[in-house]
């Protein structure tokens, strides 16, 4: 469970770094620089995170294309991702059908031409690739790999699914430039950790993501490398970011109890699918060989 720990605690010095450094550094650039507070809050964060994840990568003997899951030639790397972003947009048809079914989402009352469909596409693939590819080196990658090499495949996949979904549960919290003081970064993370005071209060949410992760795991360890989790996690991700930019969550029905009150769409009627979804991609990616890329 080194590694493990190692990554938690590389989680835990992004959080605690943004904490105590973003007063200081907003009060060094707040006069030549029109910076939010959270902003350079985050910034800060992020930093931390780069530059611990580069320094324990090397320690961890991470730092290579295979133990990041970057180990295909880089064509094959880009086919795969692109044959598992339409899989994962696919595989998602019958979830947005049983929504459908159900009248659990209603149109927000837009009404788009085709430019604008393929705009939206485009905008939500864009910004699944990037959530996906960063998302996915670092936890399939890296996180996946070290634990892996320590106590096997089935506890890597386990870890790092928890933590997958823990992470989307870390809020985004906003103070005002004329509320600003010195104790505004911890009123952030208490703020960004708000929401885990309650955490029955996303069970729903939490074990959804959760399987998603397993499945995540399940593909980078069935392949070797990490090109088909960024491609599923991708195509997941435009396709829930097109729904929600054209519809919402009804508030009222019989079946609302099946979407989650964290996004309106994942939930227990997703994470049902999810075990047919799984189901699929075990049958789709076991056997490929020539995938293969053994962690080292």
């Amino acid at each position: 469970m080194r590694s493990f720990a190692i990554f938690m605690g590389l989680i835990a010095l992004g959080l605690v770094g943004m904490a105590f450094l973003a007063y200081p550094a907003w009060v060094l650039l707040a006069p030549h620089f029109d910076l939010k507070f959270h902003r350079v809050a985050s910034r800060i964060g992020m930093l931390l995170l780069v530059a611990g994840f580069i320094f324990i990568a090397r320690r961890l003997k991470l730092a290579d294309r295979e133990s990041l899951g970057f180990g295909l030639p880089f064509r094959s790397f880009v086919v795969e991702l692109g044959k598992a972003v339409a899989l994962g947009m696919v595989l998602m048809l019958p979830a947005l059908a049983t929504m459908i079914v159900f009248d659990l989402r209603q149109p927000v009352g837009v009404s788009l031409d085709a430019y604008h469909w393929v705009r939206l596409g485009l905008s939500g693939l864009i910004t699944g690739l990037t959530v996906a590819f960063i998302e996915e080196t670092f936890l399939r990658g890296a996180m996946q790999t070290a634990i892996t090499r320590e106590s096997g495949a089935t506890v890597a996949i386990a870890l790092t699914s928890l933590v997958y979904a823990a992470t989307h549960f870390i809020g985004r919290a906003r103070i005002a430039p004329a509320e600003v003081t010195s104790s505004s970064g911890l009123i952030m993370l208490e703020r960004a950790l708000g929401e885990w005071a309650h955490p029955l209060a996303f069970v729903d949410a939490f074990a959804c993501l959760t399987a998603v992760g397993v499945l995540l795991g399940m593909v980078r360890a069935l392949t070797g490398n990490i090109a088909a989790s960024i491609g599923l996690h991708a195509g997941w991700v435009a396709v829930i970011y097109v729904v929600r930019e054209t519809s919402e969550r009804r508030s009222t029905g019989p079946a609302t109890w099946l979407l989650s009150d964290y996004d309106g769409f994942i939930g227990w009627m997703v994470l049902a699918w999810i075990v047919a979804i799984g189901f699929v991609l075990h049958r789709w990616y076991t056997g490929r060989v020539g995938l293969l890329i053994p962690a080292r």
